[in-house]
């Protein structure tokens, strides 16, 4: 099959670069980008880097995404997460290349009761937030063809991830594990994310478009689902509140993402949550109950 063009994959070696390195590879010619060989921060490097590659499209998977560590090292923070996504986007416009901009539920403040759209009004409660919220706007000011994509509690292959987490624990013996359940989102596997950018790009649509897995839970359903599906029964989830946790970063209590646009504008509808665990799993050598 004759790939499509090329795709400069900035992040690769991460939970989502590498997603969409392993996807997109079967369609395009896939040029993976890492600290190592781009370092978003200087404008100077991103631009010669893409005026040698001269890509189509330009993925920007690169983030300081530690939510807490982001509340010290504020600096470093916009630096990679908004300064780095507007030094992607103008090298991008001077090579005439899409630039795919990937962004956070933690833009929204939670204190909405129904899944977040595209257009609602963004309140970061955390650095982490303000940084991607500015990225966002930088794309939008430096870039004519521009697709941003909002995504949250993501699990996958590529990196370490809540689903790891909680399997380790359990399997280290660890007969009680406490998880918050005040906190509300919808999961999302990142190999599913990256055939939605996939899909977005062939159908060459720009703007604002939210991704994540069907349907919502909290962190604790999320892991009850997680031990339930590998046949897991002798280990005790603990429910706890957020505000039990001494965390620098304030998290949104609600932070559903609405797929309505997704689906209306793009006709891209969502697998549930679930379902996408299980390949996951699956993909892990568990065998599913």
């Amino acid at each position: 099959m004759e790939k499509r063009g090329k795709v400069a994959i900035i992040g690769a070696k991460g939970l989502v670069g590498g997603a969409l390195v392993e996807v997109l590879s079967k369609s395009y010619e896939v040029i993976p980008l890492d600290r190592e060989e781009l370092d978003v921060t200087a404008y100077g490097t991103v631009k010669r880097v893409f005026k040698d590659l001269m890509p189509q499209v330009v993925i920007n998977a690169a983030g300081y995404s530690d939510v807490d560590a982001c509340e010290r090292r504020t600096q470093l923070a916009f630096s990679v997460n908004a300064e780095g996504a507007k030094n992607v986007a103008k090298a991008s416009s001077l090579v005439k290349a899409k630039v795919v901009y990937i962004s956070s539920d933690y833009i929204f403040d939670g204190k909405k009761e129904t899944p977040y759209r595209e257009e609602d009004q963004p309140n970061p409660l955390n650095v982490y937030g303000e940084s991607k919220l500015l990225g966002e706007r930088y794309v939008q000011e430096h870039s004519d063809d521009y697709l941003i994509v909002r995504t949250q509690w993501l699990f996958g292959p590529h990196g370490r991830n809540f689903v790891d987490t909680i399997l380790n624990l359990a399997d280290q013996g660890k007969g009680r594990i406490e998880v918050v359940e005040d906190l509300i989102g919808s999961p999302t596997y990142t190999i599913d994310l990256a055939q939605v950018i996939g899909e977005l790009l062939k159908r060459d649509v720009w703007g604002i478009y939210h991704v994540s897995n069907s349907g919502q839970c909290s962190w604790y359903e999320f892991a009850k689902e997680i031990l339930r599906q590998i046949g897991k029964n002798d280990v005790e989830l603990v429910p706890i509140l957020s505000a039990d946790l001494t965390r620098p970063a304030r998290r949104p209590i609600f932070s559903v993402l609405s797929k309505e646009k997704l689906e209306r504008e793009a006709g891209i509808k969502m697998r549930p949550w679930q379902e996408a665990l299980s390949d996951y799993l699956k993909r892990r050598g568990f065998k599913i109950s």
